[in-house]
């Protein structure tokens, strides 16, 4: 036992670290987007390094997706991880949905989000399902539309779930009930 934690390795038992702004009942998972090697040229030849993109969320609301490089893959990931945790986003969920339809963009990337009906579950694809999964969102319909990039698509989901509104939120900026407002 003793080796093992001196070598960085815990047994099953043994509980998981809670991260920065965890909650008490919430464990945060991570998911690896892209690892990618990439070269730098310099004067006595080519620099390899990875680059890392990873989403980590804590399927009750929160997400967040970090961009790390090293000259390992490990180091990458961890870099990826720390800077996700960083940029964590709160998104409201209604329903185990979104509020409202949305379309987002980031670079080249653009995401059209919209709310499904109960026991659809995540029709996406790629970096965005990875973005919808870890958020917590049970059911919700994604198109990912421009660039192929993961990184750009899951910045572009990111984008869009940042910029949600619950409708009483709305109705309480406008000075109005719940109910003038809906009908």
């Amino acid at each position: 036992m003793e080796e093992q934690v001196k070598r960085g390795r815990r047994k099953t038992e043994e509980p998981k670290e809670e991260f920065a702004g965890a909650k008490a009942g919430g464990e945060w998972r991570e998911r690896v987007l892209q690892i990618r090697r990439v070269t730098k040229v310099v004067k006595g030849g080519k620099k390899l390094s990875f680059r890392a993109v990873v989403v980590v969320g804590d399927g009750q609301g929160s997400v967040g997706i970090g961009c790390g490089k090293s000259n390992e893959v490990i180091g990458a990931i961890q870099k990826a991880i720390i800077e996700a945790r960083k940029n964590l986003i709160k998104v409201p969920i209604f329903k185990k949905t979104i509020p409202h339809p949305i379309t987002a963009k980031a670079g080249a990337g653009k995401v059209l989000l919209k709310p499904a009906a109960e026991g659809t579950g995540v029709i996406a694809g790629g970096s965005a399902r990875s973005v919808l999964e870890l958020a917590g969102i049970e059911n919700i319909l994604c198109k990912s539309l421009g660039s192929d990039s993961p990184l750009n698509a899951a910045r572009a989901t990111i984008q869009a779930l940042s910029e949600l509104r619950l409708f009483s939120d709305v109705a309480k900026a406008r000075g109005l009930t719940l109910h003038e407002m809906l009908n």
